[in-house]
């Protein structure tokens, strides 16, 4: 077709154009949420554009920021899938461990609220004897030890 950008297929099977790559993404594999953060880490990088069919898988296209040949953009597209791998990781990490993460803030939100405020603190300072020294760590060494003649001075 005229006006139409030629575009070929690269050696890990994506489609391959002049200044761009791109390829679909089956969502029953790769979550939506893992897409677009591996998406967003590819935004300094590249042009990210996703599309979708009403029916089909999404379309993800990756385009150079600056003139790349056929090699830079495979690779692009590599690590993009690299990427994505590492996201559905981080994403079904994080949804087995949401109970325990749940778990760690209530307590901490319960051990927050029922610690004394300062005020409380203060007053439970002021009402102590603070002079107490049943360690004798006020003491000095001389006083608890006595004075013992040092072996340089004999």
């Amino acid at each position: 077709m005229p006006g139409q950008p030629e575009t070929s297929e690269s050696r890990l099977g994506f489609s391959l154009g002049q200044d761009h790559i791109s390829f679909e993404v089956d969502e029953s594999i790769y979550p939506i949420e893992a897409l677009y953060g591996a998406c967003y880490l590819f935004l300094e990088r590249c042009y990210v554009f996703l599309s979708r069919t009403p029916s089909g898988p999404v379309t993800v296209r990756l385009t150079a920021r600056d003139t790349a040949d056929a090699s830079a953009l495979e690779a692009l597209a590599g690590e993009f899938g690299n990427e994505l791998l590492s996201q559905v990781a981080r994403l079904r990490l994080s949804q087995s461990t949401a109970r325990i993460r749940e778990f760690y803030t209530a307590a901490a939100l319960r051990a927050a609220a029922s610690a004394p405020s300062v005020d409380e603190l203060l007053a439970e300072l002021e009402s102590e004897d603070l002079l107490e020294d049943p360690l004798e760590i006020m003491v000095p060494w001389e006083e608890k030890h006595g004075n013992k003649p040092n072996d340089s001075e004999s």
